[in-house]
């Protein structure tokens, strides 16, 4: 039995018909002979979505009680028993209530895929647990229902549901969506065209990306090198010299011109040491592709201009930015150089721009090392010049009446003993003595014509050019092969300078970590494995690439990294004097992953130690903040209740006064515990609207003492974005606040001033102060400080102030104030364009 097929219908909003689209893909089905049943669909009360439910089977749903509620959820074990063809199965991300076979509805379609049904679902972009602090800063709302990536990205066939904002407005405002009490709210709060234009773009890039990993796999799979132009992908190819920085901004102002378009800086580090890069320019390089919104690839290679078309080749560039040679004129003598190499190489698919720069012919600076790796063609090269060579200089000396004399002769095949070793090495050179030395005795050494030598001193001189043969060549290999070692050394360092530069600068993403691997050692693909005991089974931490190892076995290349764990490689293997590299990359993968846990512990045990200050705070302060005006409640009513006391007029009146004040305390107090409720779990959402100060501070003002606040709102003022409820709220905290800490018969100045594109509103007390050191503590929940008297409040009123300010795009901020005492800097901001109403409703000072 295979796993099921899951198709997913995406959509950047509510309401832009998924669930439609997918049921009348249902009826599509059905009307071919599918077996199709619908396991969970949710239509919202839309009649036409309720409509395309009916013809369909559906599944009984499972009831689950919960807090006294009855609610209802996809019954999997039915579906299973039922085993359809194809499962229809609403809200991919929606959590499921507690008491269910799952968590989350998403793990319950991994059932039902895995059983081999077919599943088709809906999910909205803002759901996708790595988009949730992307939409989060643009519309304000923190989802916390999401969905795992990685569920989505293996799914079959993703289709969107593409709607146009104003589209998706009108259908809004029809009431196609939601119940007509709640369409205004909607309109301008989440479903605003700002907000739809922002996750419409969302989940086009999004997909365009999953659309890109598909068209990859896809070439890998049938082996096309061939570059396919669907979107612009430029590739800089960096020296390390300092004309790299010009090439960069080259390269991003041709993106610029494009939507979509992406840059991809590579340095190509060749292991015979040919190039000799500035690790310190590297670095800076590197920044500034990522500020760019590139990204920057280290790869080794032999052959530069080979490897750098097939980097730009695997990655689907369309085109490559080279800069002019820094060569002079001379050094073109030894080649043309990679700019016309790549240029001539590149073929019809790839177009190559050759930037110019101030660098251009100043030199390469000192030449690299020649290394003993050689090609095919040198190797060729050298034999010839170790055998035909001095074959053609024999013919060439016998036809001359008056040779150079013997002497001159050994002098001659020893350079070209010595050329073949610098060209082809050591078995080159070693022929090429051993040739030379018949030769010489054959042709040269009297009698001639025969391999018999008449004077010793002759023999002596052909026994010694034999010897200083073999010597030279000797020397020569091995000066190649240290040279060879040294700059094979200096590559590695380059790469563990960039390792170690990833290290201090804290990077921690494991999979990019995993795909410079894979780049650097020219890999199909690189994971990471893990196992908890010798005899458990491996499990992938992380990967790279198309069909990663599951165990060390399976792959060409793996690197142990302690006793449970390795780097395993796919794609070729490593000579050994890699692995030394290797191991280094695969140490640090194993630190990247223990910090991420551990980061994730971190994190677990800070909310928690956070959750437990709260709980501790809110138990004390309900122990006697919140009992003390139950207390004081509780006793007057006990004493109007009493039958043997007679209660005059004034008593009694005096003991409902204190019933009163009593319950406003408590009110105020339960008032401000749900404000943080709301602040800490993200569900405040402000309605930003225009508003002038005058209609708002009033308001806020109603629950202090008559004559305990001195107002100073100039008319000039402009109009402020805000929420006028939280508005009210916070300004009455903060006001409520510096009252308390006032001494007895000084006001509270409450003043505006416009500054700039802000307004700002200073509240003034005469207080005791506080110190620079506990201003911002005066913020957190549960923070009381000076001489506030006990039972005043729980320290939350300028804690839900400040969530109240931050939450319309505001900022709330404590000074001292001349002579004494505290300011309170709430800053608002001012509406472009807007001024102050014609009309003032309170005048420029005023006493409430």
């Amino acid at each position: 039995m295979g796993r099921g097929k899951l198709r997913i219908y995406l959509g950047a909003a509510p309401g832009v018909g998924k669930t439609y689209a997918m049921l009348c893909e249902a009826h599509r089905r059905v009307e071919r002979g599918t077996d199709c049943v619908v396991a969970f669909v949710e239509h919202h009360d839309r009649p036409r979505t309720e409509v395309l439910l009916h013809g369909l089977e559906q599944v009984q749903r499972r009831e689950i009680v919960h807090r006294g509620a009855a609610l209802t959820e996809m019954d999997v074990d039915a579906v299973l028993e039922r085993r359809p063809a194809v499962a229809l199965v609403d809200e991919l991300a929606h959590t499921n209530v507690p008491g269910s076979r799952n968590a989350k509805r998403w793990q319950d379609v991994e059932e039902l895929l895995a059983a081999g049904i077919d599943v088709i679902s809906t999910v909205n972009i803002q759901h996708l647990e790595s988009l949730g602090d992307v939409v989060d800063s643009i519309t304000g709302v923190r989802q916390q229902e999401t969905v795992p990536d990685e569920v989505v990205r293996r799914a079959d066939q993703i289709e969107l549901v593409d709607m146009a904002p104003q589209a998706l407005r009108r259908r809004m405002a029809h009431g196609n969506i939601y119940q007509p009490d709640r369409v205004d709210a909607a309109l301008s709060n989440y479903f605003r065209p700002g907000n739809l234009t922002a996750l419409r773009e969302l989940a086009l890039l999004w997909l365009a990306d999953r659309v890109d990993e598909y068209l990859q796999q896809y070439r890998g799979e049938h082996n096309i090198r061939s570059t396919w132009q669907a979107r612009e992908r430029i590739v800089v190819g960096l020296t390390g010299g300092p004309e790299g920085r010009t090439l960069i901004r080259r390269a991003s102002r041709m993106a610029a011109k494009g939507s979509g378009s992406e840059i991809l800086a590579v340095y190509i580090a060749r292991s015979d040491g040919l190039t000799s890069a500035s690790p310190k320019e590297l670095a800076v390089q590197r920044t500034l592709v990522e500020d760019l919104g590139g990204t920057f690839h280290h790869v080794i290679g032999d052959d530069v201009p080979s490897a750098l078309l097939e980097f730009a080749r695997g990655v689907n560039a369309t085109q490559i930015v080279l800069g002019s040679s820094r060569r002079k004129s001379w050094q073109y003598l030894f080649g043309p150089g990679v700019g016309a190499t790549v240029a001539r190489d590149s073929g019809p698919d790839l177009d190559v721009h050759i930037v110019t720069h101030d660098e251009a012919g100043k030199g390469r600076g000192l030449p690299g090392a020649r290394g003993a790796r050689l090609g095919r063609s040198r190797i060729v090269a050298g034999w010839a010049m170790g055998v035909v060579a001095p074959v053609l200089l024999s013919l060439l000396l016998t036809s001359l009446e008056n040779g150079p004399g013997l002497a001159n002769d050994v002098l001659l095949f020893l350079s070209l003993t010595v050329a073949a070793a610098l060209i082809g090495g050591l078995l080159p050179a070693l022929a090429s003595a051993a040739v030379g030395s018949l030769l010489l005795t054959y042709y040269f050494t009297p009698p001639t014509h025969t391999l018999d030598i008449a004077e010793p001193h002759n023999l002596v001189a052909i026994v010694i050019f034999f010897a200083v043969a073999v010597a030279v060549a000797s020397v020569v290999d091995l000066a190649a092969h240290r040279t060879h070692q040294a700059a094979r050394l200096r590559a590695e360092s380059e790469i563990l300078s960039f390792l170690a530069g990833s290290v201090l600068r804290g990077e921690t993403a494991l999979d990019a970590l995993l795909e410079r691997v894979r780049e650097t050692f020219a890999m199909e693909s690189v994971a990471l494995l893990e196992r908890a005991g010798d005899v458990e089974p491996w499990t992938c931490a992380a990967s790279v690439g198309r069909d990663p190892a599951v165990r060390p076995d399976d792959a060409d290349v793996d690197m142990p990294v302690g006793d449970h764990m390795a780097l395993a490689l796919s794609g070729r293997v490593l000579p050994a004097e890699d692995r030394r590299v290797l191991a280094a990359f695969a140490t640090q993968a194993a630190v990247v992953l223990d910090r991420q846990r551990l980061v994730g512990e971190a994190e677990a045990a800070r909310a928690l130690a956070e959750g437990n200050r709260i709980r501790t705070a809110l138990l004390a302060a309900v122990s006697h903040d919140l009992r003390t005006p139950l207390a004081g409640i509780k006793a007057a009513v006990s004493s109007l209740r009493s039958s043997d006391v007679a209660w005059s007029a004034e008593d009694e009146a005096e003991l409902l006064a204190g019933i009163e004040d009593g319950a406003d305390r408590l009110d105020h107090l339960v008032g401000n515990l749900l404000d943080m409720s709301r602040l800490q779990t993200g569900t405040v959402t402000p309605l930003i609207r225009e508003t002038s100060l005058d209609e708002v501070i009033p308001l806020a003002l109603a629950g202090v003492p008559p004559g305990s606040v001195v107002l100073d709102v100039p008319e000039t003022l402009p109009m402020v974005a805000v929420d006028r409820g939280l508005l009210e709220r916070a300004v009455a905290n903060i006001v409520e606040n510096a009252a308390k800490y006032s001494p007895a018969g000084t006001p509270v100045t409450v003043a505006a001033s416009a500054l700039g594109e802000r307004v700002e509103l200073r509240v003034v007390d005469r207080g005791s102060g506080v110190p620079d050191e506990e201003k911002e503590r005066i913020f957190e929940p549960f923070q009381r400080y000076g001489d506030a008297p006990r039972g005043a409040g729980v320290g939350l009123g300028l804690a839900v102030a400040r969530g109240f300010v931050d939450s319309m795009g505001g900022t709330l901020s404590a000074e001292d104030t001349p002579g004494g005492g505290m300011t309170m800097v709430l800053t608002l901001r001012a509406v472009a364009g807007h001024g102050r109403k014609g009309a003032a409703e309170l005048p420029a000072q005023a006493t409430s």
